[in-house]
């Protein structure tokens, strides 16, 4: 048994923010209906490459992007810009109890499939749209993609080198918005379901990549509307240092055997950890220094002390350090790309990995879901790797169509 067991989505997103969400669903047990356009499906199955290659190690139609955010789906086919299109959409929202959709604005009142008109047919009906900026706002037309609400919602303006090393603004390297948008929209959609099954109604749900993006300034967001009175500057980029705590950073140990240079990076949070740290070091009286026993001081005197432990970390290899912090039990760790990070020992053993038998590749390896269960695990259903293949089954089991009907609306070119 699954913790959403018996729960139906009705899934009109693409791309990544949306699937997100509903991926979240699914691993959580609910039967999760993915409509896709007829014949070119989700945007992100020609996001490549990387692309699956086929038994003659040719390149297939499954990108790597569409098989990481659509676990546990079912894949259906249906042309809703058709009136005929339109209707079964309704028929299966009737069925559900949450649809997630991320067009633009307007669209789905286009078509008649906005939350006002589906809730008549369907009072429960959990009804979720994300977009970039809002269903309200002066910018609530504009598209809002991850990289451009990383962009207007600050997160750039904190991310990258300090202007007076040479640095500029720099994007995350993962849609971290739309990500973060996904695990709310989730955690939204469960509360709403909670709401409904109190009172028998559902709600409409406004999530915008903007407000997730603003709420994720967490800290700095905080840093810059207590200081907003006193007309100090607002946060800025501050690199791999943090801009409240010191030291927390990267820093450069002696090169590898090769001569290459190599990092690390150190964590310090508190005043305790600081005094372990000088003790690893062999500098026990720097934590004893006015300058640096304090956070506050450490954050004051940053330009002081992170020359200093630069100096002593590039006297040894980044094995040696991380051996001796770790056992004084100090955030630390080694800068892994991805190729290490899937061979850590510690990923391997919490099974972040998961092998798929896929018609293409009978040992799939794909990212696993986070989230462990003691008593409802997670589902582990591989992504639909035909567009649509699920489309009579669904039809069939939601709506009790016949063959002759669903025949008729692929006839109509709806399927």
């Amino acid at each position: 048994m699954n913790s959403l067991d018996g729960v139906r989505v009705l899934d009109l997103s693409r791309v990544l923010a949306g699937p997100w969400c509903t991926q979240t669903l699914a691993d959580l047990g609910a039967d999760v209906v993915k409509v896709e356009r007829p014949g070119s499906g989700d945007d992100t199955r020609g996001w490549g490459p990387p692309f699956l290659p086929s038994s003659d190690q040719q390149d297939s139609a499954e990108s790597a992007y569409f098989l990481g955010a659509n676990r546990n789906k079912r894949s259906v086919t249906c042309d809703f810009s058709k009136p005929e299109g339109q209707a079964l959409i309704r028929l299966l929202a009737k069925k559900a109890d949450v649809l997630v959709e991320n067009f633009k604005v307007g669209d789905m009142a286009r078509y008649g499939l906005d939350f006002e008109q589906l809730q008549r047919i369907n009072p429960r009906l959990v009804y979720c749209s994300i977009t970039g900026f809002g269903q309200t706002g002066p910018y609530k037309h504009r598209a809002g993609y991850d990289f451009a609400i990383q962009a207007v919602g600050g997160l750039m303006s904190v991310t990258g080198e300090r202007d007076d090393a040479g640095g500029g603004p720099q994007k995350v390297g993962v849609a971290v918005v739309d990500l973060f948008t996904g695990m709310y929209a989730s955690v939204a959609i469960l509360a709403a379901l909670r709401h409904a099954e109190k009172t028998g109604l559902g709600q409409h749900i406004d999530m915008a990549l903007l407000d997730t993006q603003v709420a994720m300034l967490a800290n700095l967001g905080a840093n810059h509307l207590v200081n907003l009175p006193l007309n100090k500057p607002p946060p800025g980029r501050m690199g791999n240092a943090h801009l409240n705590i010191v030291p927390y950073q990267v820093f450069e140990t002696a090169p590898k055997s090769s001569g290459a240079r190599d990092f690390m990076i150190l964590a310090v949070g508190n005043d305790g950890q600081f005094a372990k740290l000088c003790e690893c070091l062999e500098r026990p009286e720097w934590a004893a220094d006015p300058r640096f026993v304090r956070n506050p001081d450490r954050v004051m005197h940053r330009d002081t002390l992170v020359p200093m432990l630069a100096a002593v970390f590039a006297k040894r290899g980044k094995t040696h350090w991380l051996a001796l912090l770790e056992s004084a039990k100090l955030p630390c760790g080694p800068i892994n790309d991805l190729a290490e990070v899937f061979a850590d020992p510690q990923v391997v053993s919490r099974d972040m990995v998961e092998v798929w038998r896929h018609p293409l590749r009978a040992d799939l390896k794909l990212v696993a879901s986070p989230m462990k269960f003691s008593q409802t695990p997670v589902q582990h259903h591989l992504p639909p790797p035909l567009l649509g293949q699920h489309t009579q089954d669904v039809l069939q089991d939601w709506l009790q169509l016949d063959a002759n009907a669903i025949a008729a609306l692929q006839a109509q070119h709806v399927l």
